[in-house]
């Protein structure tokens, strides 16, 4: 029977997406979000140790990423991951407008809503987490007919379909991870939006797109303030901007930050210890 090993990191839950990022060098099977960090999965032929991962982790702590973090390893007998995934994973209804479905899940569509097709495999968005929860419900509110939307930090393309979806007539999908632009490109063939949903990798300067009508960032705080510039030069002047990847206590650096460079607060909402902003530039 093979054996595989699973690692159990408690941190802050800000944490997770960037500890994810930064995991994923090792030769990993999989890694899932808890509500109190992560767990690490790596089968018997993997070469992934704690100490691989401390060593991680620790150059994190010294590089001001992450403040603390406790580890845990395990062993058990392995699993048909594939099949594990597909019993957990569920139809998310967002609003009563958009629906989150995985391919191999039915759902009976309801008048007036939109289905979006997500295999999320190595990537973030799924619609379970509240921060994508928070930015989709934003975009059904502020999304306007023949949008052009910049979705920065992609993970699997959902927010940049869904803008589409919605009435944008184009979106842009950009992300620093290879795993990204091949999962997001393969979510937007998913849901038939080819010529509407562009997925680039890229960082956010380095894109030579710009005067967005619409763009949203779910990221985190540290890399929210360190792109604010880049972000007031990709968008047009009568722009919005949806923030999101942020703790409630994370608001006044951001509002703080943002004021600095010309952006108005027009909204703030919350689920759990998670927010979302959503900016006009000032007149």
């Amino acid at each position: 029977m093979k054996h595989y090993k699973q690692f159990g990191i408690q941190t802050e839950p800000q944490n997770n997406e960037m500890i994810s990022g930064l995991l994923w060098q090792l030769d990993l099977s999989g890694i899932t979000e808890t509500d109190n960090g992560l767990i690490v999965y790596a089968n018997e032929t993997k070469t992934v140790s704690a100490k691989n991962i401390r060593l991680i982790l620790d150059k994190a702590i010294t590089e001001n990423i992450i403040k603390k973090y406790d580890l845990t390893e395990e062993e058990f007998e392995d699993k048909n991951w594939n099949e594990e995934y597909e019993k957990n994973v569920r139809v998310i209804e967002v609003s009563s407008k958009i629906v989150i479905k995985p391919s191999f899940k039915d759902y009976q569509l309801k008048e007036g809503q939109i289905i979006i097709t997500i295999d999320p495999k190595m990537s973030f968005g799924t619609g379970e987490h509240e921060t994508t929860r928070l930015v989709l419900l934003m975009l059904e509110k502020h999304t306007k007919k023949d949008d052009y939307v910049l979705d920065v930090g992609t993970g699997t393309g959902v927010l940049a379909i869904a803008s589409v979806m919605l009435g944008a007539k184009k979106s842009v999908g950009i992300d620093n991870d290879e795993w990204c632009l091949l999962n997001g490109s393969e979510n937007v063939k998913l849901n038939g939006l080819e010529d509407k949903v562009e997925i680039e990798l890229a960082e956010l300067n380095q894109l030579a797109q710009k005067d967005f009508d619409l763009i949203v960032a779910n990221i985190n705080k540290h890399i929210l303030l360190e792109i604010c510039g880049d972000l007031k030069n990709k968008i047009k002047q009568t722009g919005t901007l949806i923030l999101s990847g942020l703790l409630y206590s994370d608001e006044f650096e951001i509002l703080e930050k943002y004021s600095s460079f010309g952006f108005t607060l027009i909204e703030k909402n919350q689920m759990n210890e998670w927010i979302s902003l959503v900016f006009k530039i000032k007149n």
